[in-house]
């Protein structure tokens, strides 16, 4: 598995992750918007040649948020989402960043552990802020 720069190529794939893994998937449309986006850091796992998983992401002013962080569900539990992290981290830090923070489902205990282990602290929640089920955002947020 590589980690890269989200590419073009890749839109295909990353809409049909965003289908498998959320209620509210990003379009292929929204995707590639990202591509030009000036503050975007979209990061891609790659297997044989498929884009597995991705971590899409914001740096303005040294603060990182992170939009999505999504895998296949055939590649979960391989390691694509710790290379993700793993590579976003090395790079807002190399542009010296201050933070990185995300929302998270607090019933997804998996992103939960995940996010600890990199050092993601709870920062705060948000009441109600996803829908589809209705539930409350943990706001992680990793210092440097």
């Amino acid at each position: 598995m590589t980690v890269v720069k989200m590419q073009k190529r890749h839109l295909d794939d990353l809409a049909e992750v965003e289908r498998l893994c959320f209620a509210h998937p990003w379009t292929r449309e929204g995707l590639a918007a990202e591509l030009s986006s000036g503050t975007a850091l979209f990061l891609v796992a790659e297997e044989g040649g498929r884009a597995i998983g991705y971590a899409g992401s914001h740096l303005v002013c040294g603060e990182c948020y992170i939009d999505n962080v999504a895998v296949h569900p055939d590649y979960r539990r391989g390691g694509a989402a710790s290379a993700l992290l793993r590579e976003l981290i090395r790079l807002v830090r190399e542009s010296d960043g201050l933070f990185l923070t995300l929302e998270v489902r607090e019933s997804n205990l998996p992103a939960r552990r995940l996010y600890e282990r990199f050092g993601f602290r709870e920062a705060g929640r948000r009441r109600q802020f996803y829908s589809d089920p209705r539930e409350d955002a943990l706001l992680l947020t990793l210092s440097f």
